[in-house]
């Protein structure tokens, strides 16, 4: 039998499989909160600066005439992070994102070289330690260093425990296990916006969020490698042991469970480059790249420049970290309803969506600025910023279904492969996006409304995917084709 009858024997989503997905999901929480870190442990409180001598000419004289007004404990308060010196904030949230790229870059192939548990259990056990780092750095640089580092290691297991939580179950509930994965990240932002309320030293916050971690590690060292990786690769009696666990853990009969012998997977990096190369070769990939490539990028610099500015709206920024994940929840069904629709589909919804974040970033620019705290126009800035998130993250996730349905098979991973290096360039800028407030305080809104209304603009461009026939090579798509971008 092949994986997907042996699933249907197994059971494709059975007590066990819902334990193991359960912990990967969970682990999403922490993931979450070592990535809005910089959010709170960055925080840069109200201060006033001594001039009665004149300007002060040096950082150490800067540091002896400066007096914070608010009572906050952040890397800004201890190392003096103002001034000149606060672009030192953004760069350590640009450092994790950047850590980020490379391990997408790194752990995909690697996990698929040498198997998924191996690449999550390392990747989550030094994210731990490099965690610990970040808490007890001695100076700024290490401080930097060590953001770095939990970026490399997030961004490995990020992709490598999505992936787990597809090949655990059957095919069918796939969209629901990456749909769960989501939205636990959601509720970790939340999670995170409650912890720091209740822990405002930032080294303590740093230490608690990180302590997480050791939890699902522990959690997650009995969890089995991947049946489906076990197969692709030709181990295929190895497979059918883990299967024959996940029945027995099911309550179910496999014994007699026999798998189709296939041979071990040759010649994946060679393919792998062509499918690459056919990105830029193929007139039609070439372009359809070209303009995911920016939609995915847009998504990423609007989503994460939002959440990481959210200690920096006025109000409380505790609460409106928290008000930034909780606001993601309801567009995972919202999208889901619309991309299965005729009238709207994966286009037009992935469109509008993004429309109307750069709409709801825009309106922001109209609102009259309020010198109190707890003026009308502070509330509606925050609830239209709310608003923006709640919709780029809509479009975010349709972004990741109508990209995989864009490409042909032959050259799916490749395609998205690109586009999620695309997306972590978004990531790397998002947080300088914040500071731009310095210039005008519109600002920030302004590059999310421009980004968000041109990508919309863009993903028009695209072809329809719902109810359409899907390419599974590049002849095929090339005869579905009528123009450079569309295959209707």
């Amino acid at each position: 039998m092949d994986l997907e009858e042996a699933f249907q024997v197994v059971g494709e989503f059975g007590p066990y499989q819902k334990r193991a997905v359960a912990v990967l999901v969970l682990t999403q929480v922490y993931m979450a909160c070592q990535s809005m870190l910089i959010v709170l442990v960055g925080s840069t409180p109200e201060y006033r600066i001594d001039q009665q001598d004149g300007v002060p000419s040096s950082q150490q004289e800067l540091i002896q005439r400066v007096t914070f007004t608010e009572d906050i404990d952040s890397i800004v308060t201890e190392w003096f992070l103002i001034k000149h010196q606060a672009y030192k904030v953004s760069l350590a949230g640009s450092l994790f994102f950047a850590g980020l790229l490379i391990g997408n870059v790194v752990f995909g192939p690697l996990s698929d070289r040498i198997g998924r548990r191996p690449v999550y259990l390392t990747g989550l056990f030094f994210e731990v330690i490099f965690g610990y780092l970040t808490a007890v750095a001695p100076s700024y640089e290490v401080f930097a260093v060590s953001r770095l580092l939990v970026g490399l290691m997030n961004g490995g297991i990020g992709l490598v425990c999505f992936v787990l939580t597809q090949e655990y179950v059957g095919k069918s509930y796939w969209a629901m296990t990456g749909t769960l994965t989501s939205m636990s990240f959601a509720i970790g932002i939340a999670l995170f916006g409650a912890l720091g309320y209740f822990i405002r030293p930032w080294r303590n916050l740093a230490t608690v969020a990180n302590s997480s971690g050791v939890l699902f590690f522990l959690m997650s060292v009995s969890l089995p490698e991947s049946p489906r990786w076990l197969y692709s690769q030709g181990q295929t009696e190895r497979a059918e042991e883990v299967l024959r666990y996940m029945a027995l853990r099911n309550g179910r009969a496999a014994n007699n469970l026999m798998l189709q012998r296939v041979g071990s997977a040759k010649g994946g990096s060679r393919n792998n480059r062509a499918g690459v190369l056919q990105l830029v070769i193929h007139p039609v990939l070439r372009l359809r790249t070209m303009v995911l490539m920016y939609v995915w990028y847009a998504c990423s610099l609007v989503y994460y420049g939002l959440t990481l500015g959210a200690s920096e709206t006025s109000g409380s920024r505790y609460l409106n970290v928290a008000m930034y994940g909780l606001v993601e929840l309801p567009a995972y069904p919202l999208c889901m309803y619309f991309i299965n629709k005729d009238w709207a589909g994966r286009r037009k919804s992935m469109a509008s969506f993004l429309c109307l974040a750069g709409s709801a970033c825009l309106c922001t620019m109209f609102i009259p600025e309020n010198s109190g705290e707890t003026g009308t126009s502070v509330h509606v800035v925050t609830s239209f910023a709310l608003v923006g998130k709640l919709m780029v993250s809509a479009a975010f996730n349709i972004a990741y279904v109508y990209t995989s349905e864009l490409y042909p098979t032959v050259v799916r991973n490749a395609g998205l492969g690109v586009c999620s290096m695309s997306c972590r360039v978004g990531g790397i800028l998002a947080p300088f996006v914040p500071s731009m407030r310095a210039v005008h305080t519109s600002m920030p809104f302004t590059v999310f409304c421009l980004s968000g209304l041109s990508a919309g603009c863009l993903g028009l461009l695209l072809p329809e995917t719902l109810n359409g026939p899907s390419a599974e090579t590049l002849e095929e798509l090339s005869s579905h084709s009528r123009g450079v971008l569309n295959n209707k």
